[in-house]
C-alpha cells in the first residue's frame, strides 16, 4: 500500500497586534475548514516560523460559536496548533509533500510577509510544481516572495486576498503594516475579489495551476476542494 501525500499548513507565530497590545494570531475557521478537507486524502504536517504552540486569535473563536466544524476542533483536536513544526525543518523537502497552504489571520501581516525562511520553502515548492497556497491575509506570506529569476512570485497571477474594503469594514486598516490587496497589485498580482465584501471568491493561477489563494473567511470553506483538484487528487 502506497504512503498517502501530504501536505503542509501554516500558522502564524505572531500573538499580538502591535498597534493595539491585543491578543492575535491565525484565524480558526481559515485553519478548520481546509483542514478538514484535506485530512481523508493527506497527512497534514502544520508548521510555525517559532513552532511550538501557534497562537490562536480568540476573536475567531468567538466569531465562530456558530460554526459546528470551529466548534469540535477547537474541543478535540487543540494539539494540532499546540506542537507545529518549525519553518526551518521543511527547508529542501518539497518532493515529500503535494503542497503548502498559509492560513489567514492578522499574524501573517507581521511575521510571515518578510520572513526570509517562508519564502524559501514558498519559491522552493512553486518552483518545484507543488501546490502553492494561502487563504484572507494568508497571502501575506506570499505576496514579497521573490523566485530565482528575481521576479515576484505573484507578478502577472490572478490572486486574490483580504480586500481593502473588507479590511476597513473590521477596522483595522490603521493597524496593519501594509493593506493586502494593494501590495498584491504593487508587487504584480492581478487582484480580484468577490463581488460583494465577505463573497466566497477562490482562484487558481500560476504556470501549472497550482498556485490557490482564497479571499476571505467564507473562501476557507471553499478553497479545500480547490486544494485537492489542484495536487491531482
Amino acid at each position: 500500500m502506497s504512503p498517502r501525500p501530504k501536505f503542509i499548513f501554516v500558522l502564524s507565530s505572531q500573538s499580538i497586534l502591535p498597534s493595539r497590545g491585543t491578543p492575535t494570531g491565525w484565524y480558526l475557521p481559515e485553519l478548520v475548514h481546509p483542514y478538514n478537507a484535506l485530512a481523508s486524502v493527506f497527512d497534514i504536517i502544520v508548521a510555525s516560523p517559532e513552532g511550538g504552540e501557534a497562537p490562536l486569535d480568540p476573536y475567531s473563536i468567538e466569531a465562530t460559536r456558530e460554526d459546528p466544524e470551529c466548534v469540535a476542533f477547537l474541543k478535540e483536536k487543540s494539539h494540532i496548533w499546540k506542537s507545529t513544526v518549525k519553518l526551518q525543518s521543511l527547508i529542501g523537502k518539497a518532493p515529500e509533500f503535494s503542497g503548502i497552504f498559509y492560513v489567514g489571520g492578522h499574524g501573517p501581516m507581521f511575521d510571515l510577509a518578510n520572513n526570509e525562511i517562508s519564502h524559501a520553502l514558498v519559491r522552493e515548492f512553486y518552483e518545484s510544481g507543488k501546490v502553492v497556497s494561502a487563504v484572507c491575509h494568508g497571502p501575506a506570506a506570499l505576496v514579497n516572495v521573490k523566485l530565482s529569476d528575481g521576479t515576484y512570485l505573484v507578478a502577472g497571477q490572478e490572486v486574490t486576498g483580504l480586500s481593502n474594503a473588507e479590511e476597513d469594514i473590521m477596522h483595522f486598516t490603521k493597524d496593519m503594516p501594509f493593506l493586502l490587496e494593494t501590495k498584491l497589485r504593487e508587487n504584480g498580482g492581478i487582484y480580484e475579489k468577490a463581488d460583494s465584501p465577505f463573497g466566497g471568491k477562490v482562484i487558481t493561477s500560476g504556470w501549472n495551476g497550482k498556485l490557490v489563494t482564497g479571499q476571505n473567511p467564507p473562501s476557507a470553506g471553499m478553497i479545500g476542494e480547490s486544494l485537492i483538484k489542484a495536487a491531482g487528487l
